[in-house]
C-alpha cells in the first residue's frame, strides 16, 4: 500500500481568476471585483451598495501579485519576494501562505489543477 503524499502549499500555482479585472497604477495594483449573484443585487438596489468594489492592494501585495503568471508556484512566488525584500518579508513562507489563501477565499485567484476554474 502506497503512502499518502502530503500536499505542500508552495508547490500550487496561483492563476488569476477570469471573472475580475485588475489594474497598475503608479505602482499599485487595483483588483475591480464585480458583485454578482441574486443577493448581491439586491443589496445594489436596496442598500446602493457598489457594483464593483476597487481593492487597492499595499506593496507586498501589489510585488506578490505581478509574479503570478500562471506558472510559478508559490514556492518560486516566496523565492521572488525574499530576493526583493530580503528581511522585511518575514515571516516568509507564514505571510505569504496567508495571503494566498486569502486572494482565494475571495475569489481573486484560484490554484490550477485544484481548483475548478471559477465562473
Amino acid at each position: 500500500m502506497a503512502a499518502k503524499r502530503k500536499e505542500n502549499y508552495l508547490d500550487y500555482i496561483p492563476v488569476y481568476n477570469p471573472i475580475n479585472s485588475w489594474e497598475e497604477k503608479d505602482g499599485s495594483v487595483t483588483i475591480h471585483m464585480v458583485h454578482r449573484g441574486f443577493y448581491n443585487r439586491l443589496a445594489q438596489k436596496l442598500f446602493h451598495t457598489p457594483r464593483v468594489s476597487h481593492i487597492d492592494l499595499d506593496t507586498y501585495g501589489t510585488f506578490v501579485w505581478k509574479q503570478i503568471d500562471g506558472k510559478r508556484s508559490v514556492g518560486e512566488v516566496a523565492e521572488k519576494l525574499k530576493a526583493e525584500y530580503g528581511e522585511a518579508a518575514e515571516p516568509l513562507y507564514d505571510r505569504l501562505v496567508k495571503y494566498m489563501q486569502i486572494l482565494r477565499n475571495n475569489q481573486f485567484i484560484y490554484f490550477q489543477g485544484k481548483d475548478r476554474v471559477p465562473k
